[in-house]
């Protein structure tokens, strides 16, 4: 949210959706936890992840509408691969928890992981724009 340049009130209720749903992972991730990855816990985790992840995509649309197609946000999100994959593996987790709870942990794990490798693309984008961080602020 850093590099958009225009806010109206349609991105500030994507964004407090999105919010929303990121605030509900300690509850189901602790619901999960102390249940010992039992099926509906596990299953209940997952949709969250899932809702989170639509959500996230629906903020996306809603930034590149508002921003344009030539911004630089829309330009550094790209065709956010990681952002579908994301969908994918979290709506197959949670079927694949119907028949085995830990292959939908599997696939919550296996998006975790590619989440947590650093996404450059917005500062790339800002440097070849020749922009800083404190050019935005």
């Amino acid at each position: 949210m850093h590099a958009v340049k225009k806010v109206n009130g349609q991105m500030l209720w994507a964004n407090l959706n999105f919010l929303f749903w990121l605030s509900l992972f300690p509850v189901a991730a602790g619901w999960m936890g102390e249940n010992h990855f039992a099926l509906w816990p596990v299953i209940v985790y997952g949709l969250v992840l899932f809702l989170a992840a639509i959500s996230y995509t629906l903020l996306v649309i809603v930034i590149k509408k508002t921003e344009g197609e030539r911004s630089l946000v829309v330009q550094a999100i790209g065709n956010d691969y990681k952002g579908k994959i994301s969908l994918l593996f979290y709506i197959a987790g949670v079927g694949l928890s119907f028949i085995n709870p830990w292959f939908g942990v599997a696939l919550y794990f296996s998006v975790a992981c590619v989440w947590f490798i650093p996404d450059k693309r917005i500062e790339k984008a800002m440097r070849e724009d020749g922009l800083t961080d404190e050019d935005l602020s």
